[in-house]
């Protein structure tokens, strides 16, 4: 008898976790774009070993940062897995990657979706001029987040999350007309992605890496473009390398955009697809 109910549950383990497997591919997933340089891919805890000479992850995940099997992020061969830290591991590759605002943001938006589905882009080091439609990141960029709609068979678009600019803060030319090539940028990525009000959610640089810091900071924030809004990073402590945010102010900075997300009308709404599955949940409970 023993071995008989011993049987029974590993059958229906079996079939439990085939369950959990198919629903692991999403439906009417709601996906945000995370692009810019390496604030947005994540430093957070990146630190230089001075004895190996090699910079290094500490690998602290906060509570904020951790798993979740509703979101997901899309890896860079265009498949979708559950999202873990740090995000852009296999994006920005000649980087070591850290805690960014990603994972802290879709955890706190993840219980008004159905499922979150990440989609990372970001690349150290890189200039607007490099963001610029025809450019690779760009057309990246666009390539990655029309293959997460089609892997997911379905979903919305909900925000992108924009972090970039300390690289333009080095050339005055750069700073001077970053104003025209961010709202060139913004509404190239909305007119090839077919939503003209697609929400940005933006940041204004806490630092950068030259004498232009205001000019860029005062371009990100006045756009004046409708449905982009601007989060202050200015005032959140930086790594040692006065550059990169630490890992706590990179929670900080996920729930700053989440707030920000979640004051557009309408973007606070619980997806449809969330209900279905408490109540799926709660019948069989």
């Amino acid at each position: 008898m023993n071995k008989m109910i011993f049987f029974l549950f590993i059958m229906m383990f079996g079939l439990s976790s085939l369950q959990i497997q198919s629903q692991t591919i999403p439906r009417n997933i709601s996906i945000f774009i995370l692009a810019g340089q390496s604030n947005m891919a994540g430093r957070g805890g990146v630190y230089n070993d001075t004895a190996k000479n090699i910079t290094v992850w500490d690998g602290v995940i906060p509570r904020e940062c951790r798993s979740n099997p509703s979101i997901l992020r899309l890896t860079a061969k265009l498949e979708w897995e559950e999202a873990n830290e740090p995000l852009h591991a296999d994006i920005d590759v000649n980087k070591t990657n850290g805690v960014g605002p990603g994972m802290p943001f879709a955890n706190r938006v993840v219980n008004r979706f159905g499922y979150v589905g990440l989609v990372p882009c970001s690349i150290g080091g890189t200039k607007l001029s490099q963001w610029q439609k025809g450019e690779f990141l760009y057309e990246e960029t666009v390539r990655r987040a029309k293959a997460a709609m089609v892997a997911s068979g379905g979903g919305s678009y909900e925000a992108v999350l924009w972090y970039q600019g300390e690289s333009d803060t080095v050339d005055m030319v750069d700073a001077s007309v970053y104003k025209n090539r961010l709202v060139q940028f913004f509404s190239d990525l909305r007119n090839d992605l077919q939503h003209p009000n697609l929400p940005i959610i933006q940041v204004a640089l806490a630092t950068g890496a030259g004498p232009y810091l205001d000019a860029v900071r005062k371009a990100q924030l006045e756009t004046g473009l409708e449905n982009v809004h601007c989060v202050d990073a200015k005032g959140l402590p930086l790594e040692p390398d006065g550059l990169h945010l630490t890992t706590s102010s990179q929670v900080r900075l996920g729930q700053m955009m989440v707030d920000a997300f979640l004051a557009i009308p309408n973007s606070a709404e619980l997806h449809p697809g969330f209900s279905v599955l408490v109540l799926f949940c709660l019948f069989f409970l």
